[in-house]
């Protein structure tokens, strides 16, 4: 059992812990000080009271996850972590991974809960910028040879300055690896393939699954609300576990739920203060192709996404030139 005051020593140094700051079924995330000099940090331990439920055969998993993390961010040079969080140090406690990261203000989750609480909300030139920020963070993911498979607001970490850093890469999976695989990531936020599985049971994804959650981060940034299907995926996860996707099936007579209805569509443009004519078809033109549902219909690469991004920015920017004159 942790306990504030506890000493973590790692490979460069040792960490008094603090207080605790979240946790998941996989990890814990705590506060923590050096025990010399230095900046406080984050350390990530594994869940080790969760891990001790789950059958033997699964327990691995759980160590699995934090060594898969070390492991990608260890590879990382400084010039790739502008969008990515810092690891500052990593070993083992218990015989299990642990790791300190980068202390940052806050996640993204938490940033736009607080900012609609006293009434406002991101512009769209703002929900932009962020977008284009996750995909620089994806793409140096992907450049390192993984997918992430977990992109969320909860996942974006925000610095004083208003930029996103990503984090948790504990559900980052190989891309050389072509196999289907196991359940991974956050039902809220994935894209078709990473929650319908296959006949086996397996899902199929590559970096476009990383794409279709970015579509969705988007689309929650300029209305504030989450998309239908998206929630449609997350209610039957929690009500029927690795069974709601059937469910979900049998309810729309086999096929897939609809992912961007004609009224979700209309809320994105009036939220982002458009309405048709080259800004609106610019803007919705990038939503709809992070949406697609066939990853073969998305974006191939990070590039393509920058271009569309771009895009929608001058378009709206000559939009508002157009309306001001």
């Amino acid at each position: 059992m942790l306990e504030a005051g506890d000493i973590i020593t790692l490979t460069a140094g040792a960490w008094r812990l603090s207080e605790p700051l979240a946790g998941s079924s996989y990890g814990l995330l705590w506060h923590a000080l050096p025990c010399g000099s230095g900046q406080p940090a984050v350390l990530k331990l594994v869940n080790t009271a969760q891990m001790a439920l789950a059958l033997p055969p699964q327990r691995p998993r759980w160590s699995a996850c934090l060594e898969a993390e070390i492991a990608f961010l260890r590879a990382l040079r400084p010039w790739d972590q502008r969008h990515i969080v810092r690891l500052l140090d990593s070993g083992e406690h218990h015989g299990q991974p642990a790791m300190a990261l980068e202390l940052l203000d806050g996640d993204l989750a938490r940033h736009l809960d607080a900012l609609r609480a006293r009434g406002a909300a991101p512009s769209f030139p703002q929900a932009l910028d962020w977008t284009a920020q996750a995909n620089q963070a994806l793409a140096k993911v992907h450049q390192y040879g993984w997918r992430h498979l977990d992109l969320k607001p909860a996942n974006l970490l925000v610095d004083r300055g208003g930029a996103l850093k990503l984090a948790d890469f504990g559900t980052n999976r190989p891309l050389a690896e072509r196999a289907a695989h196991s359940y991974a990531g956050t039902a809220n936020w994935q894209a078709p393939e990473q929650f319908f599985p296959d006949a086996d049971g397996r899902y199929q994804t590559d970096a476009r699954s990383d794409y279709f959650a970015l579509g969705a981060l988007l689309y929650h940034l300029v209305t504030g609300a989450m998309l239908r299907f998206c929630s449609a995926c997350g209610t039957a996860w929690r009500e029927h576990g690795n069974d709601g996707a059937a469910v979900l099936r049998t309810r729309h007579g086999g096929a897939l739920p609809a992912i961007l209805a004609p009224d979700e569509a209309a809320l994105y443009l009036r939220h982002a203060g458009l309405a048709g004519g080259a800004a609106g078809e610019a803007a919705l033109g990038l939503l709809r192709a992070l949406l697609a549902p066939r990853p073969e219909q998305r974006p191939r690469h990070a590039l393509e996404i920058s271009r569309l991004i771009e895009r929608a920015r001058g378009a709206c920017a000559h939009e508002t030139v157009r309306r001001a004159a």
